[in-house]
């Protein structure tokens, strides 16, 4: 019966995990799908990218509060300064990405996306501990080449570019971390986390957004000639949003930061595939080949975790056995040290 028991209970977690990785990829593809509509020079032509993001995080945030309110969600302590500390860094993310994209060429700014996977390896190792397997690490080395050979295409780099994709690279990978760290810490749920986090981010966003985009783009958004078509893809946007930012918190949650980036790289697959189906983009047997040989680099990359998982498992019963035959061999011994001191009329008080 309790054999059953486990067995629905890891079904049911498995279930859970493939559901909010898929939430995250249709969300981000749709995302990314939507916003292309909205900034593109051919659609709307809106980009105030950090503005926008702004306006995410409010709408999350809003979310977030009519949960709470409503009672579906609880809200549970988090120190101030940590929310402020995550705040500051995931800011520091999405500034540092929007520079980078503006003062780099695509292939630089791809390369330093695809860097964030050794990043984070190295980052968790530094700030946890945690070692990999050499069949995961081959794995991680399959994707990175695979996603790179689809997506580098040229590669400039400039000082400035550097410095600010550095910075974006340092920040995103310590934000995820820093996502799973707290759920652990604190034993708080991924909308929880999100809903406290996203007011900060909001505020913020929305308050230095339009000064950051200004000298991003040399526009400022109160000269921007709103039209019904456009609030509709901004609110198509931020709806996207909120499930992207709560699939993330959930995905984090769940999975490593390592293998949130090596899955999210499946989402680059699929925009390039969509990219070709609905905008006319490019689609070369270079892409084709890339996209091929990175799909295979996730498969081995997830059998390769498993596996792992399944080793340290039998790493721990095996311990765990020992431990219990040390225990009954203690007693055994004890209780035959009580019998030979009984014999002898040493028995003790």
């Amino acid at each position: 019966m309790e054999g059953a028991q486990q067995q629905n209970d890891k079904r049911s977690s498995a279930v859970s995990d493939v559901g909010a990785w898929a939430m995250n990829v249709v969300s981000s593809v749709g995302i990314i799908m939507a916003n292309k509509q909205l900034m593109s020079p051919a659609g709307y032509a809106f980009t105030f990218a950090t503005t926008l993001t702004g306006l995410h995080f409010a709408v999350t945030a809003f979310v977030g509060f009519i949960s709470n309110a409503t009672g579906y969600s609880a809200s549970k302590h988090v120190p101030l300064w940590e929310l402020l500390w995550f705040s500051i860094v995931a800011n520091t993310s999405i500034t540092g990405m929007n520079l980078s994209l503006m003062l780099n060429s695509v292939g630089f700014y791809q390369i330093s996306k695809l860097s964030m996977i050794p990043v984070v390896c190295v980052m968790e190792w530094i700030l946890h501990n945690k070692h990999y397997s050499k069949e995961v690490k081959m794995a991680v080395f399959v994707v990175v080449v695979g996603v790179g050979v689809c997506t580098v295409t040229d590669v400039k780099v400039n000082a400035k570019g550097f410095i600010c994709a550095c910075i974006a690279v340092l920040s995103t990978s310590l934000q995820q971390i820093t996502i799973g760290s707290l759920q652990k810490k604190y034993s708080i749920g991924s909308f929880e986390l999100l809903s406290k986090t996203a007011p900060i981010q909001a505020l913020s966003l929305v308050f230095l957004g339009p000064s950051i985009d200004y000298y991003l783009n040399g526009q400022f958004i109160l000269n921007y000639i709103f039209s019904s078509g456009s609030i509709v893809f901004i609110l198509l946007s931020c709806t996207l949003a909120v499930f992207c930012n709560i699939s993330q918190y959930l995905c984090i949650g769940r999975f490593s930061a390592t293998s949130f980036q090596v899955l999210g790289h499946m989402k680059t697959v699929c925009v390039l595939t969509l990219g070709w189906l609905l905008f006319d983009s490019q689609l070369t047997l270079k892409n084709i080949m890339g996209m091929a040989l990175a799909v295979v680099g996730m498969i081995v990359y997830s059998w390769a975790v498993e596996a792992e998982k399944q080793a340290n498992a039998k790493l721990a019963l095996t311990k765990t056995s020992l431990t219990e035959e040390e225990i009954r061999l203690l007693k055994e011994g004890v209780e035959n040290s009580s019998i030979k001191d009984v014999e002898l009329g040493q028995t003790k008080a």
